[in-house]
């Protein structure tokens, strides 16, 4: 991806360094604490979901690599990208973007859902509007998903931006009111369709940033590689060596780069409706 020398985004809040204790969010992967985070912001109690994560409060200063000083330079561009983006499709819907921050953290980080550590992975919070992420994600994506290169994480970075844009267009808000409508698999089920429409959202963000100029050889094959490795069947078969479908909540590999492609493809918001979709 062609980023170096573009100007990032001027909402980055940079939290790394400051871990604080208290009780952690349970959970992991991409978008893995939705549940938790939509339960705090409609006014639930997540604690029969949090875990304790012993952390403790930290004033020593904090010293980055110059790797994951690169890291964030990059992610504030990918962030200033879709900022772009959004605020021209929502223009063309008669809608007005309102920007998220992205927080960058190390160790754990205190979030309006909750308190979150660094091996939950990277998530959107709607009650503040915020993105968190912690860096060392880019180093478990290349090694433990084995979906390297720098396309790969900035999927990473436009799907909790989709989340984001879910929460303006009420989507997020939609599926958490259906919550005690529907069994535990049934739910399950719509947090698919909800993790889907996000690989939708990322996709329509790269096909802008094609149409900029912004793509190289091969990102387009690194997005689709990242969102197949982070499919559940896929994390279920490597954690526990089989897969249980009634358990997903994201999707398996091959609906999270078909759905992530259609919205590459598309360009829009007019086909990503994953809940109209025929029974995935």
């Amino acid at each position: 991806m062609k980023w170096k020398g573009r100007a990032g985004s001027r909402n980055v809040e940079d939290r790394r360094g400051r871990s604080v204790g208290g009780p952690v969010l349970a959970g992991g992967g991409i978008g893995g604490l939705l549940i938790v985070l939509l339960i705090t912001f409609l006014g639930g109690d997540p604690g029969a979901i949090l875990g304790d994560g012993g952390g403790t409060s930290s004033s020593e200063p904090y010293v980055a690599s110059e790797r994951e000083e690169e890291l964030a330079d990059f992610v504030s561009v990918v962030l200033a990208d879709t900022e772009e983006v959004w605020a021209e499709v929502f223009a063309e819907e008669g809608m007005e973007y309102v920007e998220p921050t992205l927080v960058l953290f190390s160790g754990s980080v205190q979030s309006a859902c909750g308190m979150a550590g660094a091996a939950t992975g990277p998530f959107y919070c709607p009650a503040d509007s915020k993105l968190y992420i912690d860096l060392s994600f880019y180093d478990e994506l290349e090694r433990q998903f084995n979906a390297p290169g720098d396309f790969a994480m900035a999927y990473v970075v436009a799907h909790e931006v989709g989340h984001h844009v879910q929460n303006l267009l009420g989507v997020l808000g939609d599926v958490q009111q259906a919550r005690n409508q529907l069994s535990e698999t049934e739910y399950n089920q719509l947090q698919v369709r909800l993790e889907l429409q996000a690989d939708y959202l990322s996709g329509v963000w790269a096909h802008h940033a094609q149409g900029m100029g912004y793509l190289e050889e091969g990102d387009l094959e690194e997005a689709l590689n990242a969102a197949s490795a982070v499919g559940d069947d896929t994390i279920q078969k490597r954690t526990r060596g089989y897969a249980v479908p009634e358990s997903f909540t994201h999707g398996t590999s091959e609906q999270r780069k078909e759905w992530f492609y259609k919205g590459f493809r598309a360009g829009d918001l007019n086909d990503g409706n994953t809940f109209n979709a025929p029974e995935l």
